[in-house]
């Protein structure tokens, strides 16, 4: 576990370093979107990775691969749309996410069920 727990760290860090991703041409026109596409152009500036260009995506700025896709306490997150399926989850090595599709009735039963077993939600309803 102490392994991973680093990786973890790297991963928060390495993510605070990378660019954010844009398409060549967002920030000048209105009809280019944002989203990342790759610039195929012959000329392009920053396909050819010129310094003063935005960065482009490389293999590099991945994760490590053991704490790919994990939430950031280090469990895997688990989609839950109800009971049956949240008494499934394995509070050691999962978290659970209640679905957004989920009403306000069944997410409290969802969530005083979760505080009995013992399994941590993370988009927990705030109580007014």
């Amino acid at each position: 576990m102490g392994e991973e727990q680093r990786l973890l760290g790297v991963r928060s860090t390495q993510k605070h370093k990378k660019p954010r991703f844009s398409r060549y041409g967002s920030k000048y026109k209105k009809r280019v979107k944002e989203a990342w596409r790759r610039p195929r152009g012959r000329q392009n500036k920053q396909r050819r990775g010129k310094v003063s260009k935005p960065a482009a995506v490389k293999v590099g700025y991945g994760s490590p691969a053991l704490v790919r896709g994990l939430h950031p306490s280090g469990r895997e997150d688990t989609l839950v749309r109800n009971i049956k399926e949240l008494e499934k989850v394995d509070p050691e090595k999962q978290v659970a996410r209640i679905a957004r599709t989920v009403g306000r009735k069944k997410r409290l039963e969802i969530e005083e069920r979760a505080e009995e077993i013992g399994i941590k939600i993370i988009n927990m309803v705030k109580e007014l």
